[in-house]
C-alpha cells in the first residue's frame, strides 16, 4: 500500500527556533527531498507580498517525484475569498498545490476566530473552492482536529465533509497541540476513515509521541503522512520523517519512497546543514550513533551476527556501522577497525599483525595522555595510518603567531564585550614551497582556522568546501589554568562529517592538533578519490 510522504520542513519546520533557510538553501532542500522520493514538498507559507515573491523563484523548478505546495489560511469571517489578499497570492503562486488550514475545534472557532460554527464552515468551503477554481489541487489541514473531535465529533466531521464537498483532494487530521496519546489518535482516525478516504495525519511532538501517533493513524487508515526532516518545527517540533519513513516502509511494509530510502541519511544531513543546525547523532536510523557499538560483548556479537545488535542493516538507510575503539579494546576490535578503514585500498591485516599491536599501544599511550577516540573517528584513522607507517603529511607548519584584540572597554553592550577579534599569521610549507598569509576571526581559533584554510587553498582547492560545524573544549583535570584540555572539532565538506581531537595544556595547541587532523583527513579522502 502506498503512503504519501508530505514534507513540511520548509514551512512548519522553519517555524522551529533556530531554523532558518536562505533562498539558495531552500532550493537545495527541495531538490534533495525530490531525489529522496517524497510525494509533496510544502515550500513555504504566504504571509505577505515578500513571502509570495519566493514562489516566483520556483516557477522554472523541474522535479521528478514531488509536487510543490504553498501554504496559506482561509479568508476571514464576513469576507469573500476573492477579497482576501493572501488567498489571491496563493492562487497565483506558480506551484500546483495549495494547502489551506481551518479550525475543526468549536472552542477555537468561538474563542479565537470569534465567529459562529456556520460561518467557519462557510469560510473553509469558500476558500477551498476559490483555490480549486484557480486550478490548484487543494489539501485541507483540519487544525486542532483531535481536540475538536473530543469536544464535538459531529462538528469536527462536518468540517471534513465541507472540505471534500468544495473540492479538497485530501483532508489532514492535525494534532496541532501535540497533546494526544497514540491510541486516541488511532481510535479517532479509524472513526474518520470509516466515512472518508484520502485522509492525512499531521502530528506535533509536544509529548514526544508524534511518530507513535502518526504510525497509529496510518495503521487506522491514514494514507498521507506529514512531517519534517529531523522533526524540526514549532515548540517541540513535528513528526520526524527520518524515523517515520523507515518504520512505515521497513517495519510495516508500506511503500513510502521505495529504494530511494538508501539516500535517507545523506538527505537528513544535507537538510540539517542547510538549516544551519548541528546534526543530532543520536537520531534513530540516520544518526552517527544509530549503529555504533562500544561494549565488548556488543562488538563481538555484531561481528559474528549483525542481527544480534542491529535491527536493520545500516546500509538500508544509507548509514554505516561504527565500532568505538578505546584502550580497553581487544586486538580483534582493532583489527576490524583497521580492516574496515583499509578495505578501500585492498589491504588486509590479521589481528596478530605486529602493526595491529603497535596501533593498540599507540591508542593506550594517547588515551593515557587524555585523548579519547570514541567520537573522533578521523583522528583514529590517522593514528592507524601512523601505526602502519603510511600516514601522509600534506603540509608543514613553519611559524604561527596569534594576536588577540582584547580592548573591549569601548564596547557598548555586554554582547560586544564578549566579542574579541583575533588575527593569525601563518607560514606553511607544501612540497618545499613556502607560503605566508593571515586570517581574522572571532577569537584565536577562528582566526587560525581562517588563516590555515586560506594558505592551503592555494595548494589544495578542495579545502574551500570544508568548514567547521562544531568546536568543544573539555578540561581534563583540576589544575586550574594549567589544566590539560581536550579539543574536539567536527568538520564537513557538505557531503560527509568527521571528528578530530587534540590534547594539550594550551588550548590553542590542542585546537591546532585537532584542526590539522581535520584538514589532513579530508585531503586524504580527496587523494583516495
Amino acid at each position: 500500500m502506498k503512503i504519501e510522504i508530505f514534507d513540511t520542513t520548509l514551512r512548519d519546520g522553519e517555524q522551529g527556533a533556530g531554523v532558518e533557510f536562505s533562498t539558495h538553501d531552500k532550493l537545495r532542500v527541495i531538490h534533495a527531498l525530490d531525489s529522496l522520493g517524497v510525494s509533496y514538498i510544502e515550500a513555504g507559507m504566504i504571509t505577505d507580498e515578500r513571502s509570495a515573491a519566493f514562489f516566483e523563484s520556483l516557477r522554472d523548478v523541474k522535479l521528478q517525484n514531488a509536487r510543490l505546495a504553498v501554504f496559506t489560511q482561509t479568508c476571514k469571517a464576513s469576507e469573500a475569498a476573492e477579497d482576501n489578499r493572501l488567498l489571491t497570492l496563493a492562487a497565483s503562486a506558480p506551484v500546483p498545490v495549495a494547502v489551506i488550514y481551518g479550525k475543526a475545534w468549536l472552542y477555537q472557532v468561538t474563542d479565537v476566530l470569534g465567529t459562529s460554527a456556520e460561518e467557519n464552515l462557510r469560510i473553509i468551503g469558500e476558500s477551498i473552492r476559490y483555490l480549486r477554481n484557480a486550478g490548484k489541487e487543494v489539501i485541507f489541514d483540519a487544525e486542532h482536529f483531535f481536540d475538536g473531535y473530543a469536544d464535538s465529533p459531529e462538528y469536527a466531521m462536518s468540517v471534513i465533509r465541507t472540505a471534500y464537498k468544495n473540492g479538497a483532494s485530501r483532508v489532514v487530521l492535525c494534532d496541532t497541540n501535540g497533546g494526544m496519546l497514540p491510541d486516541v489518535v488511532g481510535l479517532i482516525t479509524t472513526a474518520v476513515t470509516e466515512k472518508f478516504q484520502s485522509i492525512g495525519i499531521h502530528c506535533h511532538n509536544d509529548m514526544g509521541m508524534a511518530e507513535a501517533s502518526t504510525v497509529s493513524a496510518v495503521l487506522s487508515g491514514a494514507t498521507q503522512v506529514h512531517g519534517t526532516i529531523s522533526g524540526v518545527g514549532e515548540r517541540c517540533g513535528n513528526a520526524n520523517l527520518n524515523t517515520l519513513i523507515p518504520v512505515l516502509q521497513l517495519k510495516l511494509g508500506f511503500d513510502c519512497i521505495g529504494d530511494k530510502i538508501s539516500s535517507l541519511t545523506r538527505t537528513a544531513r544535507l537538510v540539517n546543514e542547510a538549516a544551519n543546525l548541528s546534526f543530532n547523532e543520536s537520531e534513530p536510523f540516520v544518526g552517527g550513533y544509530a549503529f555504533t557499538h562500544k561494549a565488548g560483548a556488543h562488538i563481538d556479537g555484531v561481528r559474528k551476527a549483525p542481527r544480534s545488535f542491529e535491527h536493520i542493516s545500516p546500509e538500508t538507510v544509507g548509514n554505516a556501522r561504527n565500532i568505538l575503539i578505546s584502550g580497553l579494546s581487544g586486538r580483534s576490535a582493532i583489527a576490524d577497525k583497521m580492516n574496515a578503514y583499509l578495505r578501500e585500498n585492498e589491504i588486509e591485516y590479521s589481528k596478530d599483525d605486529s602493526r595491529v599491536l603497535r596501533a593498540l599501544e599507540l591508542i593506550k599511550e594517547r588515551e593515557a595522555a587524555g585523548y579519547d577516540y570514541e567520537d573522533a573517528g578521523a583522528s583514529l584513522s590517522l593514528l592507524i595510518d601512523e601505526a602502519l607507517r603510511r600516514r601522509q603529511h600534506y603540509f608543514s607548519l613553519l611559524s604561527l603567531k596569534v594576536i588577540v584584540d582584547e580592548n573591549a572597554t569601548e564596547a557598548s553592550t555586554v554582547e560586544d564585550k564578549n566579542y574579541f577579534t583575533a588575527s593569525a599569521i601563518i607560514k606553511i610549507s607544501v612540497d618545499g614551497k613556502e607560503y605566508l598569509t593571515a586570517g581574522e576571526g572571532n577569537g584565536p581559533i577562528n582566526a587560525i582556522d581562517e588563516a590555515l584554510r586560506r594558505a592551503l587553498t592555494r595548494f589544495y582547492p578542495a579545502i574551500a568546501s570544508m568548514h567547521l560545524t562544531d568546536y568543544r573544549v573539555r578540561v581534563l583535570d583540576s589544575n586550574a589554568t594549567a589544566s590539560n584540555v581536550r579539543v574536539s572539532i567536527e568538520s564537513t565538506d557538505g557531503k560527509s562529517v568527521w571528528r578530530t581531537i587534540g590534547v594539550s595544556s594550551d588550548v590553542i595547541n590542542a585546537s591546532w592538533q585537532a584542526l590539522c587532523d581535520s584538514v589532513e583527513y579530508m585531503l586524504g579522502k580527496e587523494q583516495a578519490k
